[in-house]
């Protein structure tokens, strides 16, 4: 048993089980049973299941809002933004059943081959603790309309929500065995990617444990897709529009409190950029914990933020504007918006993810200078640039090595039907976890080829 704290007061608001190998295994013997009716159902009824789902997420916004906010530390806004993401995340799962309709064609005088989408079967989810709502919606659609039975281990810190979505995919019409939640830590998700019965398992959180998860399921066969870290680069030239590229950049690394993939990190200023920096430390010096962002997940991660900025400045970084002594309210877990200047790339604080409001600001003198910094870092989540020019946004989108980009927009996350994933040691696994790609992970193609007539000419598929 282990308590569910509310970031904001740092006071316990629940309490979970821990599931292990023998609680993963009963979900799968549940999911087992059910599976043969659920993926015999056509197709176009299992949709229907996750668009009454999208309905009761409307009806349920202000709840699902709370949820978000009190297990994750989120602010008001942000968590209703969440949840209105992962609405758009079952709008896109609607979709699917026409979507899924595969090509049929005559390849040959008499012959027909068509494709279709049959389901993995038993497929399971890992999921972390900064998009408790969003990021489980990132896989459910997919998979069910898929005609899969699912079983998500949500991050033990922020289980609520999750719960609250059981119960409503239950109110949707969706059949007891098809969804399932284990809750816990590290044994569950062994026990889940040990599980042989289990043909498919998505992971979403640190590189670290993205490598260990990926290679492990992997032994038993499974399709797998880790998404790990990141440590995003926005590089800002010149001639950068100053009001919109300090407003965007300051979103960019204190939204969520700094605590999501695709945040910015690093700030690559290449020249004379000296107005922006001071722009968005302006911005920065306007935000207002507990108004305009949230709380940090819990006390540990304040320590790991703090010794991030501690070391940057021991070792020579400047501090802008520091959020070490800042705080939300009397209790609870809080770092401020955090700028660090004349970092290098060879800093803590510039080469590894920190996972909170701080950004890092390492001059370069060149353009060029500014994409190998962003090509040497090991990760490849996202990375944008800030320019008025078409031609140096274009050499950049071309240059920097990054699966998620972004032209004046520090957050490029892609909307429905794009897919999200990054490259190098932000992903490991083939294709993006959103979007058709997401679909194709959950599902496998049956190529069928058939004949009905002699035909009077003979070719090989006679």
């Amino acid at each position: 048993m282990e308590e569910v704290i509310n970031p904001r007061y740092g006071r316990a608001m629940a309490k979970v089980c821990y599931s292990g190998a023998e609680e993963v295994a009963s979900a799968v013997a549940s999911a087992k049973a059910a599976l043969p009716a659920w993926r015999a159902m056509p197709i176009r009824e299992r949709g229907e299941v996750i668009y009454t789902l999208r309905q009761l997420m409307h009806d349920n916004i202000e709840e699902l809002t709370w949820l978000v906010s009190h297990e994750n530390g989120k602010t008001y806004a942000e968590s209703k933004a969440e949840v209105l993401k992962a609405i758009e995340c079952a709008e896109y799962g609607c979709s699917l059943p026409n979507l899924a309709a595969g090509p049929q064609l005559e390849v040959s005088r008499g012959v027909e081959c068509r494709q279709v989408f049959e389901p993995v079967g038993i497929v399971a989810g890992v999921t972390p603790f900064n998009f408790p709502l969003m990021v489980p919606l990132w896989m459910l659609p997919q998979a069910l309309v898929g005609g899969n039975a699912f079983i998500l281990k949500p991050s033990e810190q922020v289980p609520l929500s999750v719960i609250r979505l059981a119960e409503l995919l239950k109110e949707a019409g969706l059949p007891d065995g098809i969804f399932n939640v284990v809750n816990g830590g590290q044994d569950a998700v062994e026990a889940l990617c040990d599980n042989e019965d289990i043909g498919a398992l998505a992971f979403v959180g640190s590189t670290r444990v993205a490598k260990i998860v990926y290679g492990r399921a992997a032994q038993t066969g499974k399709k797998v897709l880790c998404l790990g870290g990141a440590k995003n680069h926005l590089i800002v030239v010149p001639d950068a529009d100053l009001e919109l590229t300090a407003q965007n950049v300051t979103a960019s690394y204190t939204g969520c409190a700094g605590q999501r993939c695709m945040a910015a990190s690093v700030l690559l200023a290449v020249g004379d950029v000296d107005h922006i920096i001071d722009a968005v430390r302006q911005h920065s010096e306007q935000i207002k914990l507990g108004e305009d962002i949230g709380a940090i997940v819990n006390a540990s991660s304040v320590e790991r933020i703090n010794r991030y900025i501690n070391e940057a400045e021991q070792q020579g970084a400047k501090v802008l504007v520091d959020g070490r002594k800042q705080s939300g309210g009397p209790e609870g877990y809080w770092v401020g918006p955090t700028l660090l200047d004349n970092v290098s790339p060879d800093m803590p604080a510039g080469c590894e993810e920190i996972f909170g409001p701080v950004l890092s600001i390492v001059r370069v003198s060149t353009l060029e200078e500014a994409f190998q910094i962003e090509n040497n870092n090991p990760y490849g989540n996202a990375s944008a640039i800030y320019t008025t020019s078409g031609e140096v946004a274009k050499r950049a989108m071309e240059r920097v090595s990054a699966g998620m980009c972004g032209v004046n927009i520090g957050v490029p996350v892609p909307r429905e039907p794009f897919g999200f994933g990054g490259w190098n040691d932000s992903k490991f696994g083939h294709g993006n976890i959103t979007g058709w790609d997401g679909f194709r992970f959950w599902t496998r193609p049956r190529k069928i080829s058939s004949k009905w007539a002699l035909q009077s000419d003979t070719t090989w598929m006679s």
